[in-house]
């Protein structure tokens, strides 16, 4: 592979022109083309052939009303009044006739009418009713609605809205927290390397892979069904592994320069060498996202192929664009005669202050990383999972302040509710009675606050019911409300023959939550086989590739419990701006696991690698430690430092899927790149010595040689210095 990059390295070096005019092409077509079809995102997060579904399915089918059309709550509140004095009737009469103005509104349902007021009499709702589906109101409607409520809101009634309808409170996709990141990213490149011109160029690069990778992003979802999250996701890894992957080329780059090596030969080793190791861990962290189709999960899948993406094309740009560039910018990029007081140091000595005293002592070194985390894995112990709901939105959210105002009104559980989905079918004699009777029945538990009447349909084979829980949605006791119904369905079916499905946003969670959860063991099973055998083919070697899956494992454990002790018991959350406290987002362990695998192999390779590069040369195992540690040390702390300002920054955004996933990866990045990587594996590695390398025979005979070192690239160059002296 270091051959092969090597001559691409060269190539592009040599054909900057060409390569530069290519990407650009590229990057306006994409965006142009993205730009005319315009996107189509969904916000659903479905998994088809959960119970919920199911249940929905048959709504659809067996129901005029359908499963799907857009629905908004209005809910109104006088706080220092009473919603029923004629005054405040007329005012909320005039609003809702002037709501139903819509043309494509179905019916609006008057609180007056449908007795939809609080005991306490200062808090209504009206349901509004669309005739198209959730996903197909328009915005044209939406601000028909919004200027209609103005009416009630200028009369001193608080209003405001909730529902199904995705463009009512869409997911946020960055914007600002991208700019924070890349300005934290500019400055601390500066910082470390002393350079403007290097600050800019992996920057350009990163931003230039990203803006395709949009662009192909935004295209797709006119033929897939993609959730916004997705395109966070992809702008967030894309971002930090592009500025990343051209960090540790170029610090190649100007070490070689630095040692008075020609500007394209330089640009083509640093391709060979610190390339190999951008595509060796670029690959894995693909492979390692795309590991996630296997959990068979459409928004997992999306998610997945997304951020793979993004990260195929940081790749890219990496080892093609930046040659490009470094040609273009040739000596100005490392000036000799600017040439700092700290890498003179850094040239001078023989390893650094850290590796020092990592080797010096690595056993205490070693406990205390143990030990910190144990201390911080502890609260993953208390992991729950959930989906955030509308009471977890931040609260300058229109839909956040309508849960707060409707849990007021009318209890915690109204928020909860959940649909029931009778099934007649089977029944053979008298169908409304056996449905009556069951409902009857699931009515009377313990945990129902409230049953409506059964509503059958044309047939009279179907019936839908709604039960509203004394609890919130995401309340351990809600979750045994539904899987108390799901027992009780199994025993129902066979004395009534009346078949019980439950959905309802509650219900869908709920599924969703158990399916993850299912996944969560087989991908872990997935990423640890996958890793044992990477690893061991990349540095040939039994024990680096357990020591690596055991560190990623302390990362994980590490993360979570992090996450439990900030988002779900709200230690902290004032000053992350976390408004309210909640379950661990569903699918945030499972792509925890897929992202800070691949990100913390990343950090594996580039300082393992630079080890067994020593090694090869010394056959000294501490003096490799020392000699990697002091080459590599530089760029993976700025590296960690860089991906950890730009997960960090979306903890700026509102939306809590957002903010929970941002600090959760800026979290994890920070403690696998500096517990881990940069202190308990070299400090592991000095305890073990020589048999880090042990490789039994028999396998070093059957695993390929991947070269991601570069040493091949050695044996070129005699070749081409042998030819030229003989042509002389």
């Amino acid at each position: 592979m270091a051959k092969i990059l090597y001559k691409v390295g060269r190539w592009c070096a040599q054909n900057r022109g060409k390569v530069l005019f290519g990407w650009m092409a590229v990057l306006i077509a994409t965006l142009t083309i993205a730009i005319v079809m315009k996107p189509n995102f969904i916000n659903a997060l479905t998994i088809p052939g959960i119970p919920a579904e199911k249940a929905s399915d048959v709504i659809k089918k067996e129901f005029s009303s359908g499963g799907d059309a857009g629905s908004i709550r209005v809910v109104f509140y006088a706080k220092n009044g009473d919603l029923t004095t004629p005054t405040n009737q007329k005012v909320i009469s005039d609003t809702l006739s002037n709501v139903q103005k819509d043309t494509n509104i179905a019916s609006v349902m008057n609180p007056y009418q449908m007795k939809t007021i609080s005991r306490t009499k200062d808090i209504a709702f009206a349901d509004v009713n669309y005739k198209v589906d959730k996903t197909k109101v328009s915005e044209k409607s939406l601000d028909h609605l919004k200027e209609s409520i103005k009416i009630s809101k200028k009369a001193g009634i608080q209003t405001e809205l909730t529902g199904n309808v995705e463009k009512l409170s869409p997911i946020e996709r960055g914007g600002s927290s991208e700019a924070i990141g890349i300005v934290v990213a500019f400055f601390i490149i500066v910082f470390t390397f002393g350079s403007l011109v290097v600050a800019g160029l992996p920057i350009l690069t990163a931003i230039s892979g990203l803006g395709i990778s949009i662009g192909l992003i935004l295209i797709g979802t006119n033929f897939v069904d993609m959730q916004s999250i997705s395109m966070t996701l992809a702008i967030m890894i894309g971002l930090a592994v592009g500025i990343d992957y051209a960090l540790f080329i170029i610090a190649r780059h100007r070490q070689q320069l630095r040692d008075r090596m020609e500007v394209t030969q330089s640009i083509a080793k640093a391709v060979g060498t610190s390339g190999s190791a951008v595509v060796f861990a670029g690959l894995t962290v693909i492979i390692a996202l795309s590991g996630l189709c296997l959990v068979g999960i459409p928004f997992l899948t999306a998610m997945s192929i997304t951020s793979a993406i993004s990260v195929l094309f940081a790749v890219l740009v990496s080892i093609t664009l930046m040659p490009a560039i470094f040609a273009l910018v040739g000596n100005r990029i490392n000036p000799l005669r600017k040439k700092s007081k700290d890498f003179r140091k850094s040239d001078s000595a023989e390893s650094n202050f850290w590796g020092r005293i990592v080797t010096r002592y690595p056993v205490l070194i070693a406990i205390v990383c143990l030990l910190v985390a144990i201390t911080v894995s502890i609260p993953a112990f208390n992991l729950k999972l959930g989906i955030a709901d509308n009471g977890m939105k931040d609260t300058s959210d229109t839909q956040r302040r309508a849960y707060d105002l409707l849990t007021k009104g009318f209890g915690e559980g109204f928020n909860s509710q959940l649909v029931v989905v009778l099934d007649a079918t089977k029944v053979s004699g008298d169908k409304q009675a056996a449905l009556q009777k069951v409902a009857s029945g699931l009515g009377k538990n313990d945990e129902v606050a409230f049953a409506t009447p059964i509503m059958p349909n044309k047939s009279g084979d179907y019936a839908l019911m709604q039960l509203t829980p004394k609890h919130g949605p995401n309340d351990d006791k809600t979750k045994k409300l539904v899987d108390n119904i799901h027992h009780k369905a199994k025993s129902i079916m066979k004395t009534d023959k009346v078949n019980v499905m439950i959905t309802g946003v509650t219900a869908m969670n709920i599924d969703i939550s158990e399916k993850l959860s299912e996944a969560l063991p087989i991908f872990v099973s997935f990423i640890v086989i996958f890793a044992l055998i990477l690893l061991t083919i990349v540095f040939r070697s039994i024990f680096v590739p357990l020591k690596a899956v055991l560190g990623f494992l302390l990362t994980i454990a590490s993360t979570l419990g992090f996450g439990v002790f900030v988002f779900q018991e709200g230690h902290l959350k004032d000053f992350f701006g976390i408004t309210k406290e909640g379950p661990i987002l569903a699918f945030l362990p499972i792509f925890l696991i897929g992202i800070l695998f691949g990100l913390a192999m990343d950090y594996e390779v580039f300082l393992v690698s630079h080890i067994r590069e020593e090694y090869m040369h010394t056959k000294d195992a501490e003096k490799s430690i020392l000699g990697g540690m002091k080459h590599s040390g530089k760029v993976i702390t700025a590296a960690g430092l860089i991906m950890i300002s730009v997960f960090a920054s979306f903890a700026f955004t509102k939306d809590v899927m957002v903010k929970s996933m941002g600090l959760s990866l800026a979290f994890g990045v920070a403690f696998d790149a500096f517990i881990v990587r940069m202190t308990l594996v070299p400090a592991v590695m000095k305890l073990f010595g020589d048999k880090v390398w042990y490789l039994p025979k028999w396998l070093d005979k059957i695993i390929p040689n991947v070269d991601i070192e570069g040493s091949t690239l050695n044996d070129l160059e005699d070749e081409k210095d042998e030819k030229l002296s003989r042509s002389i």
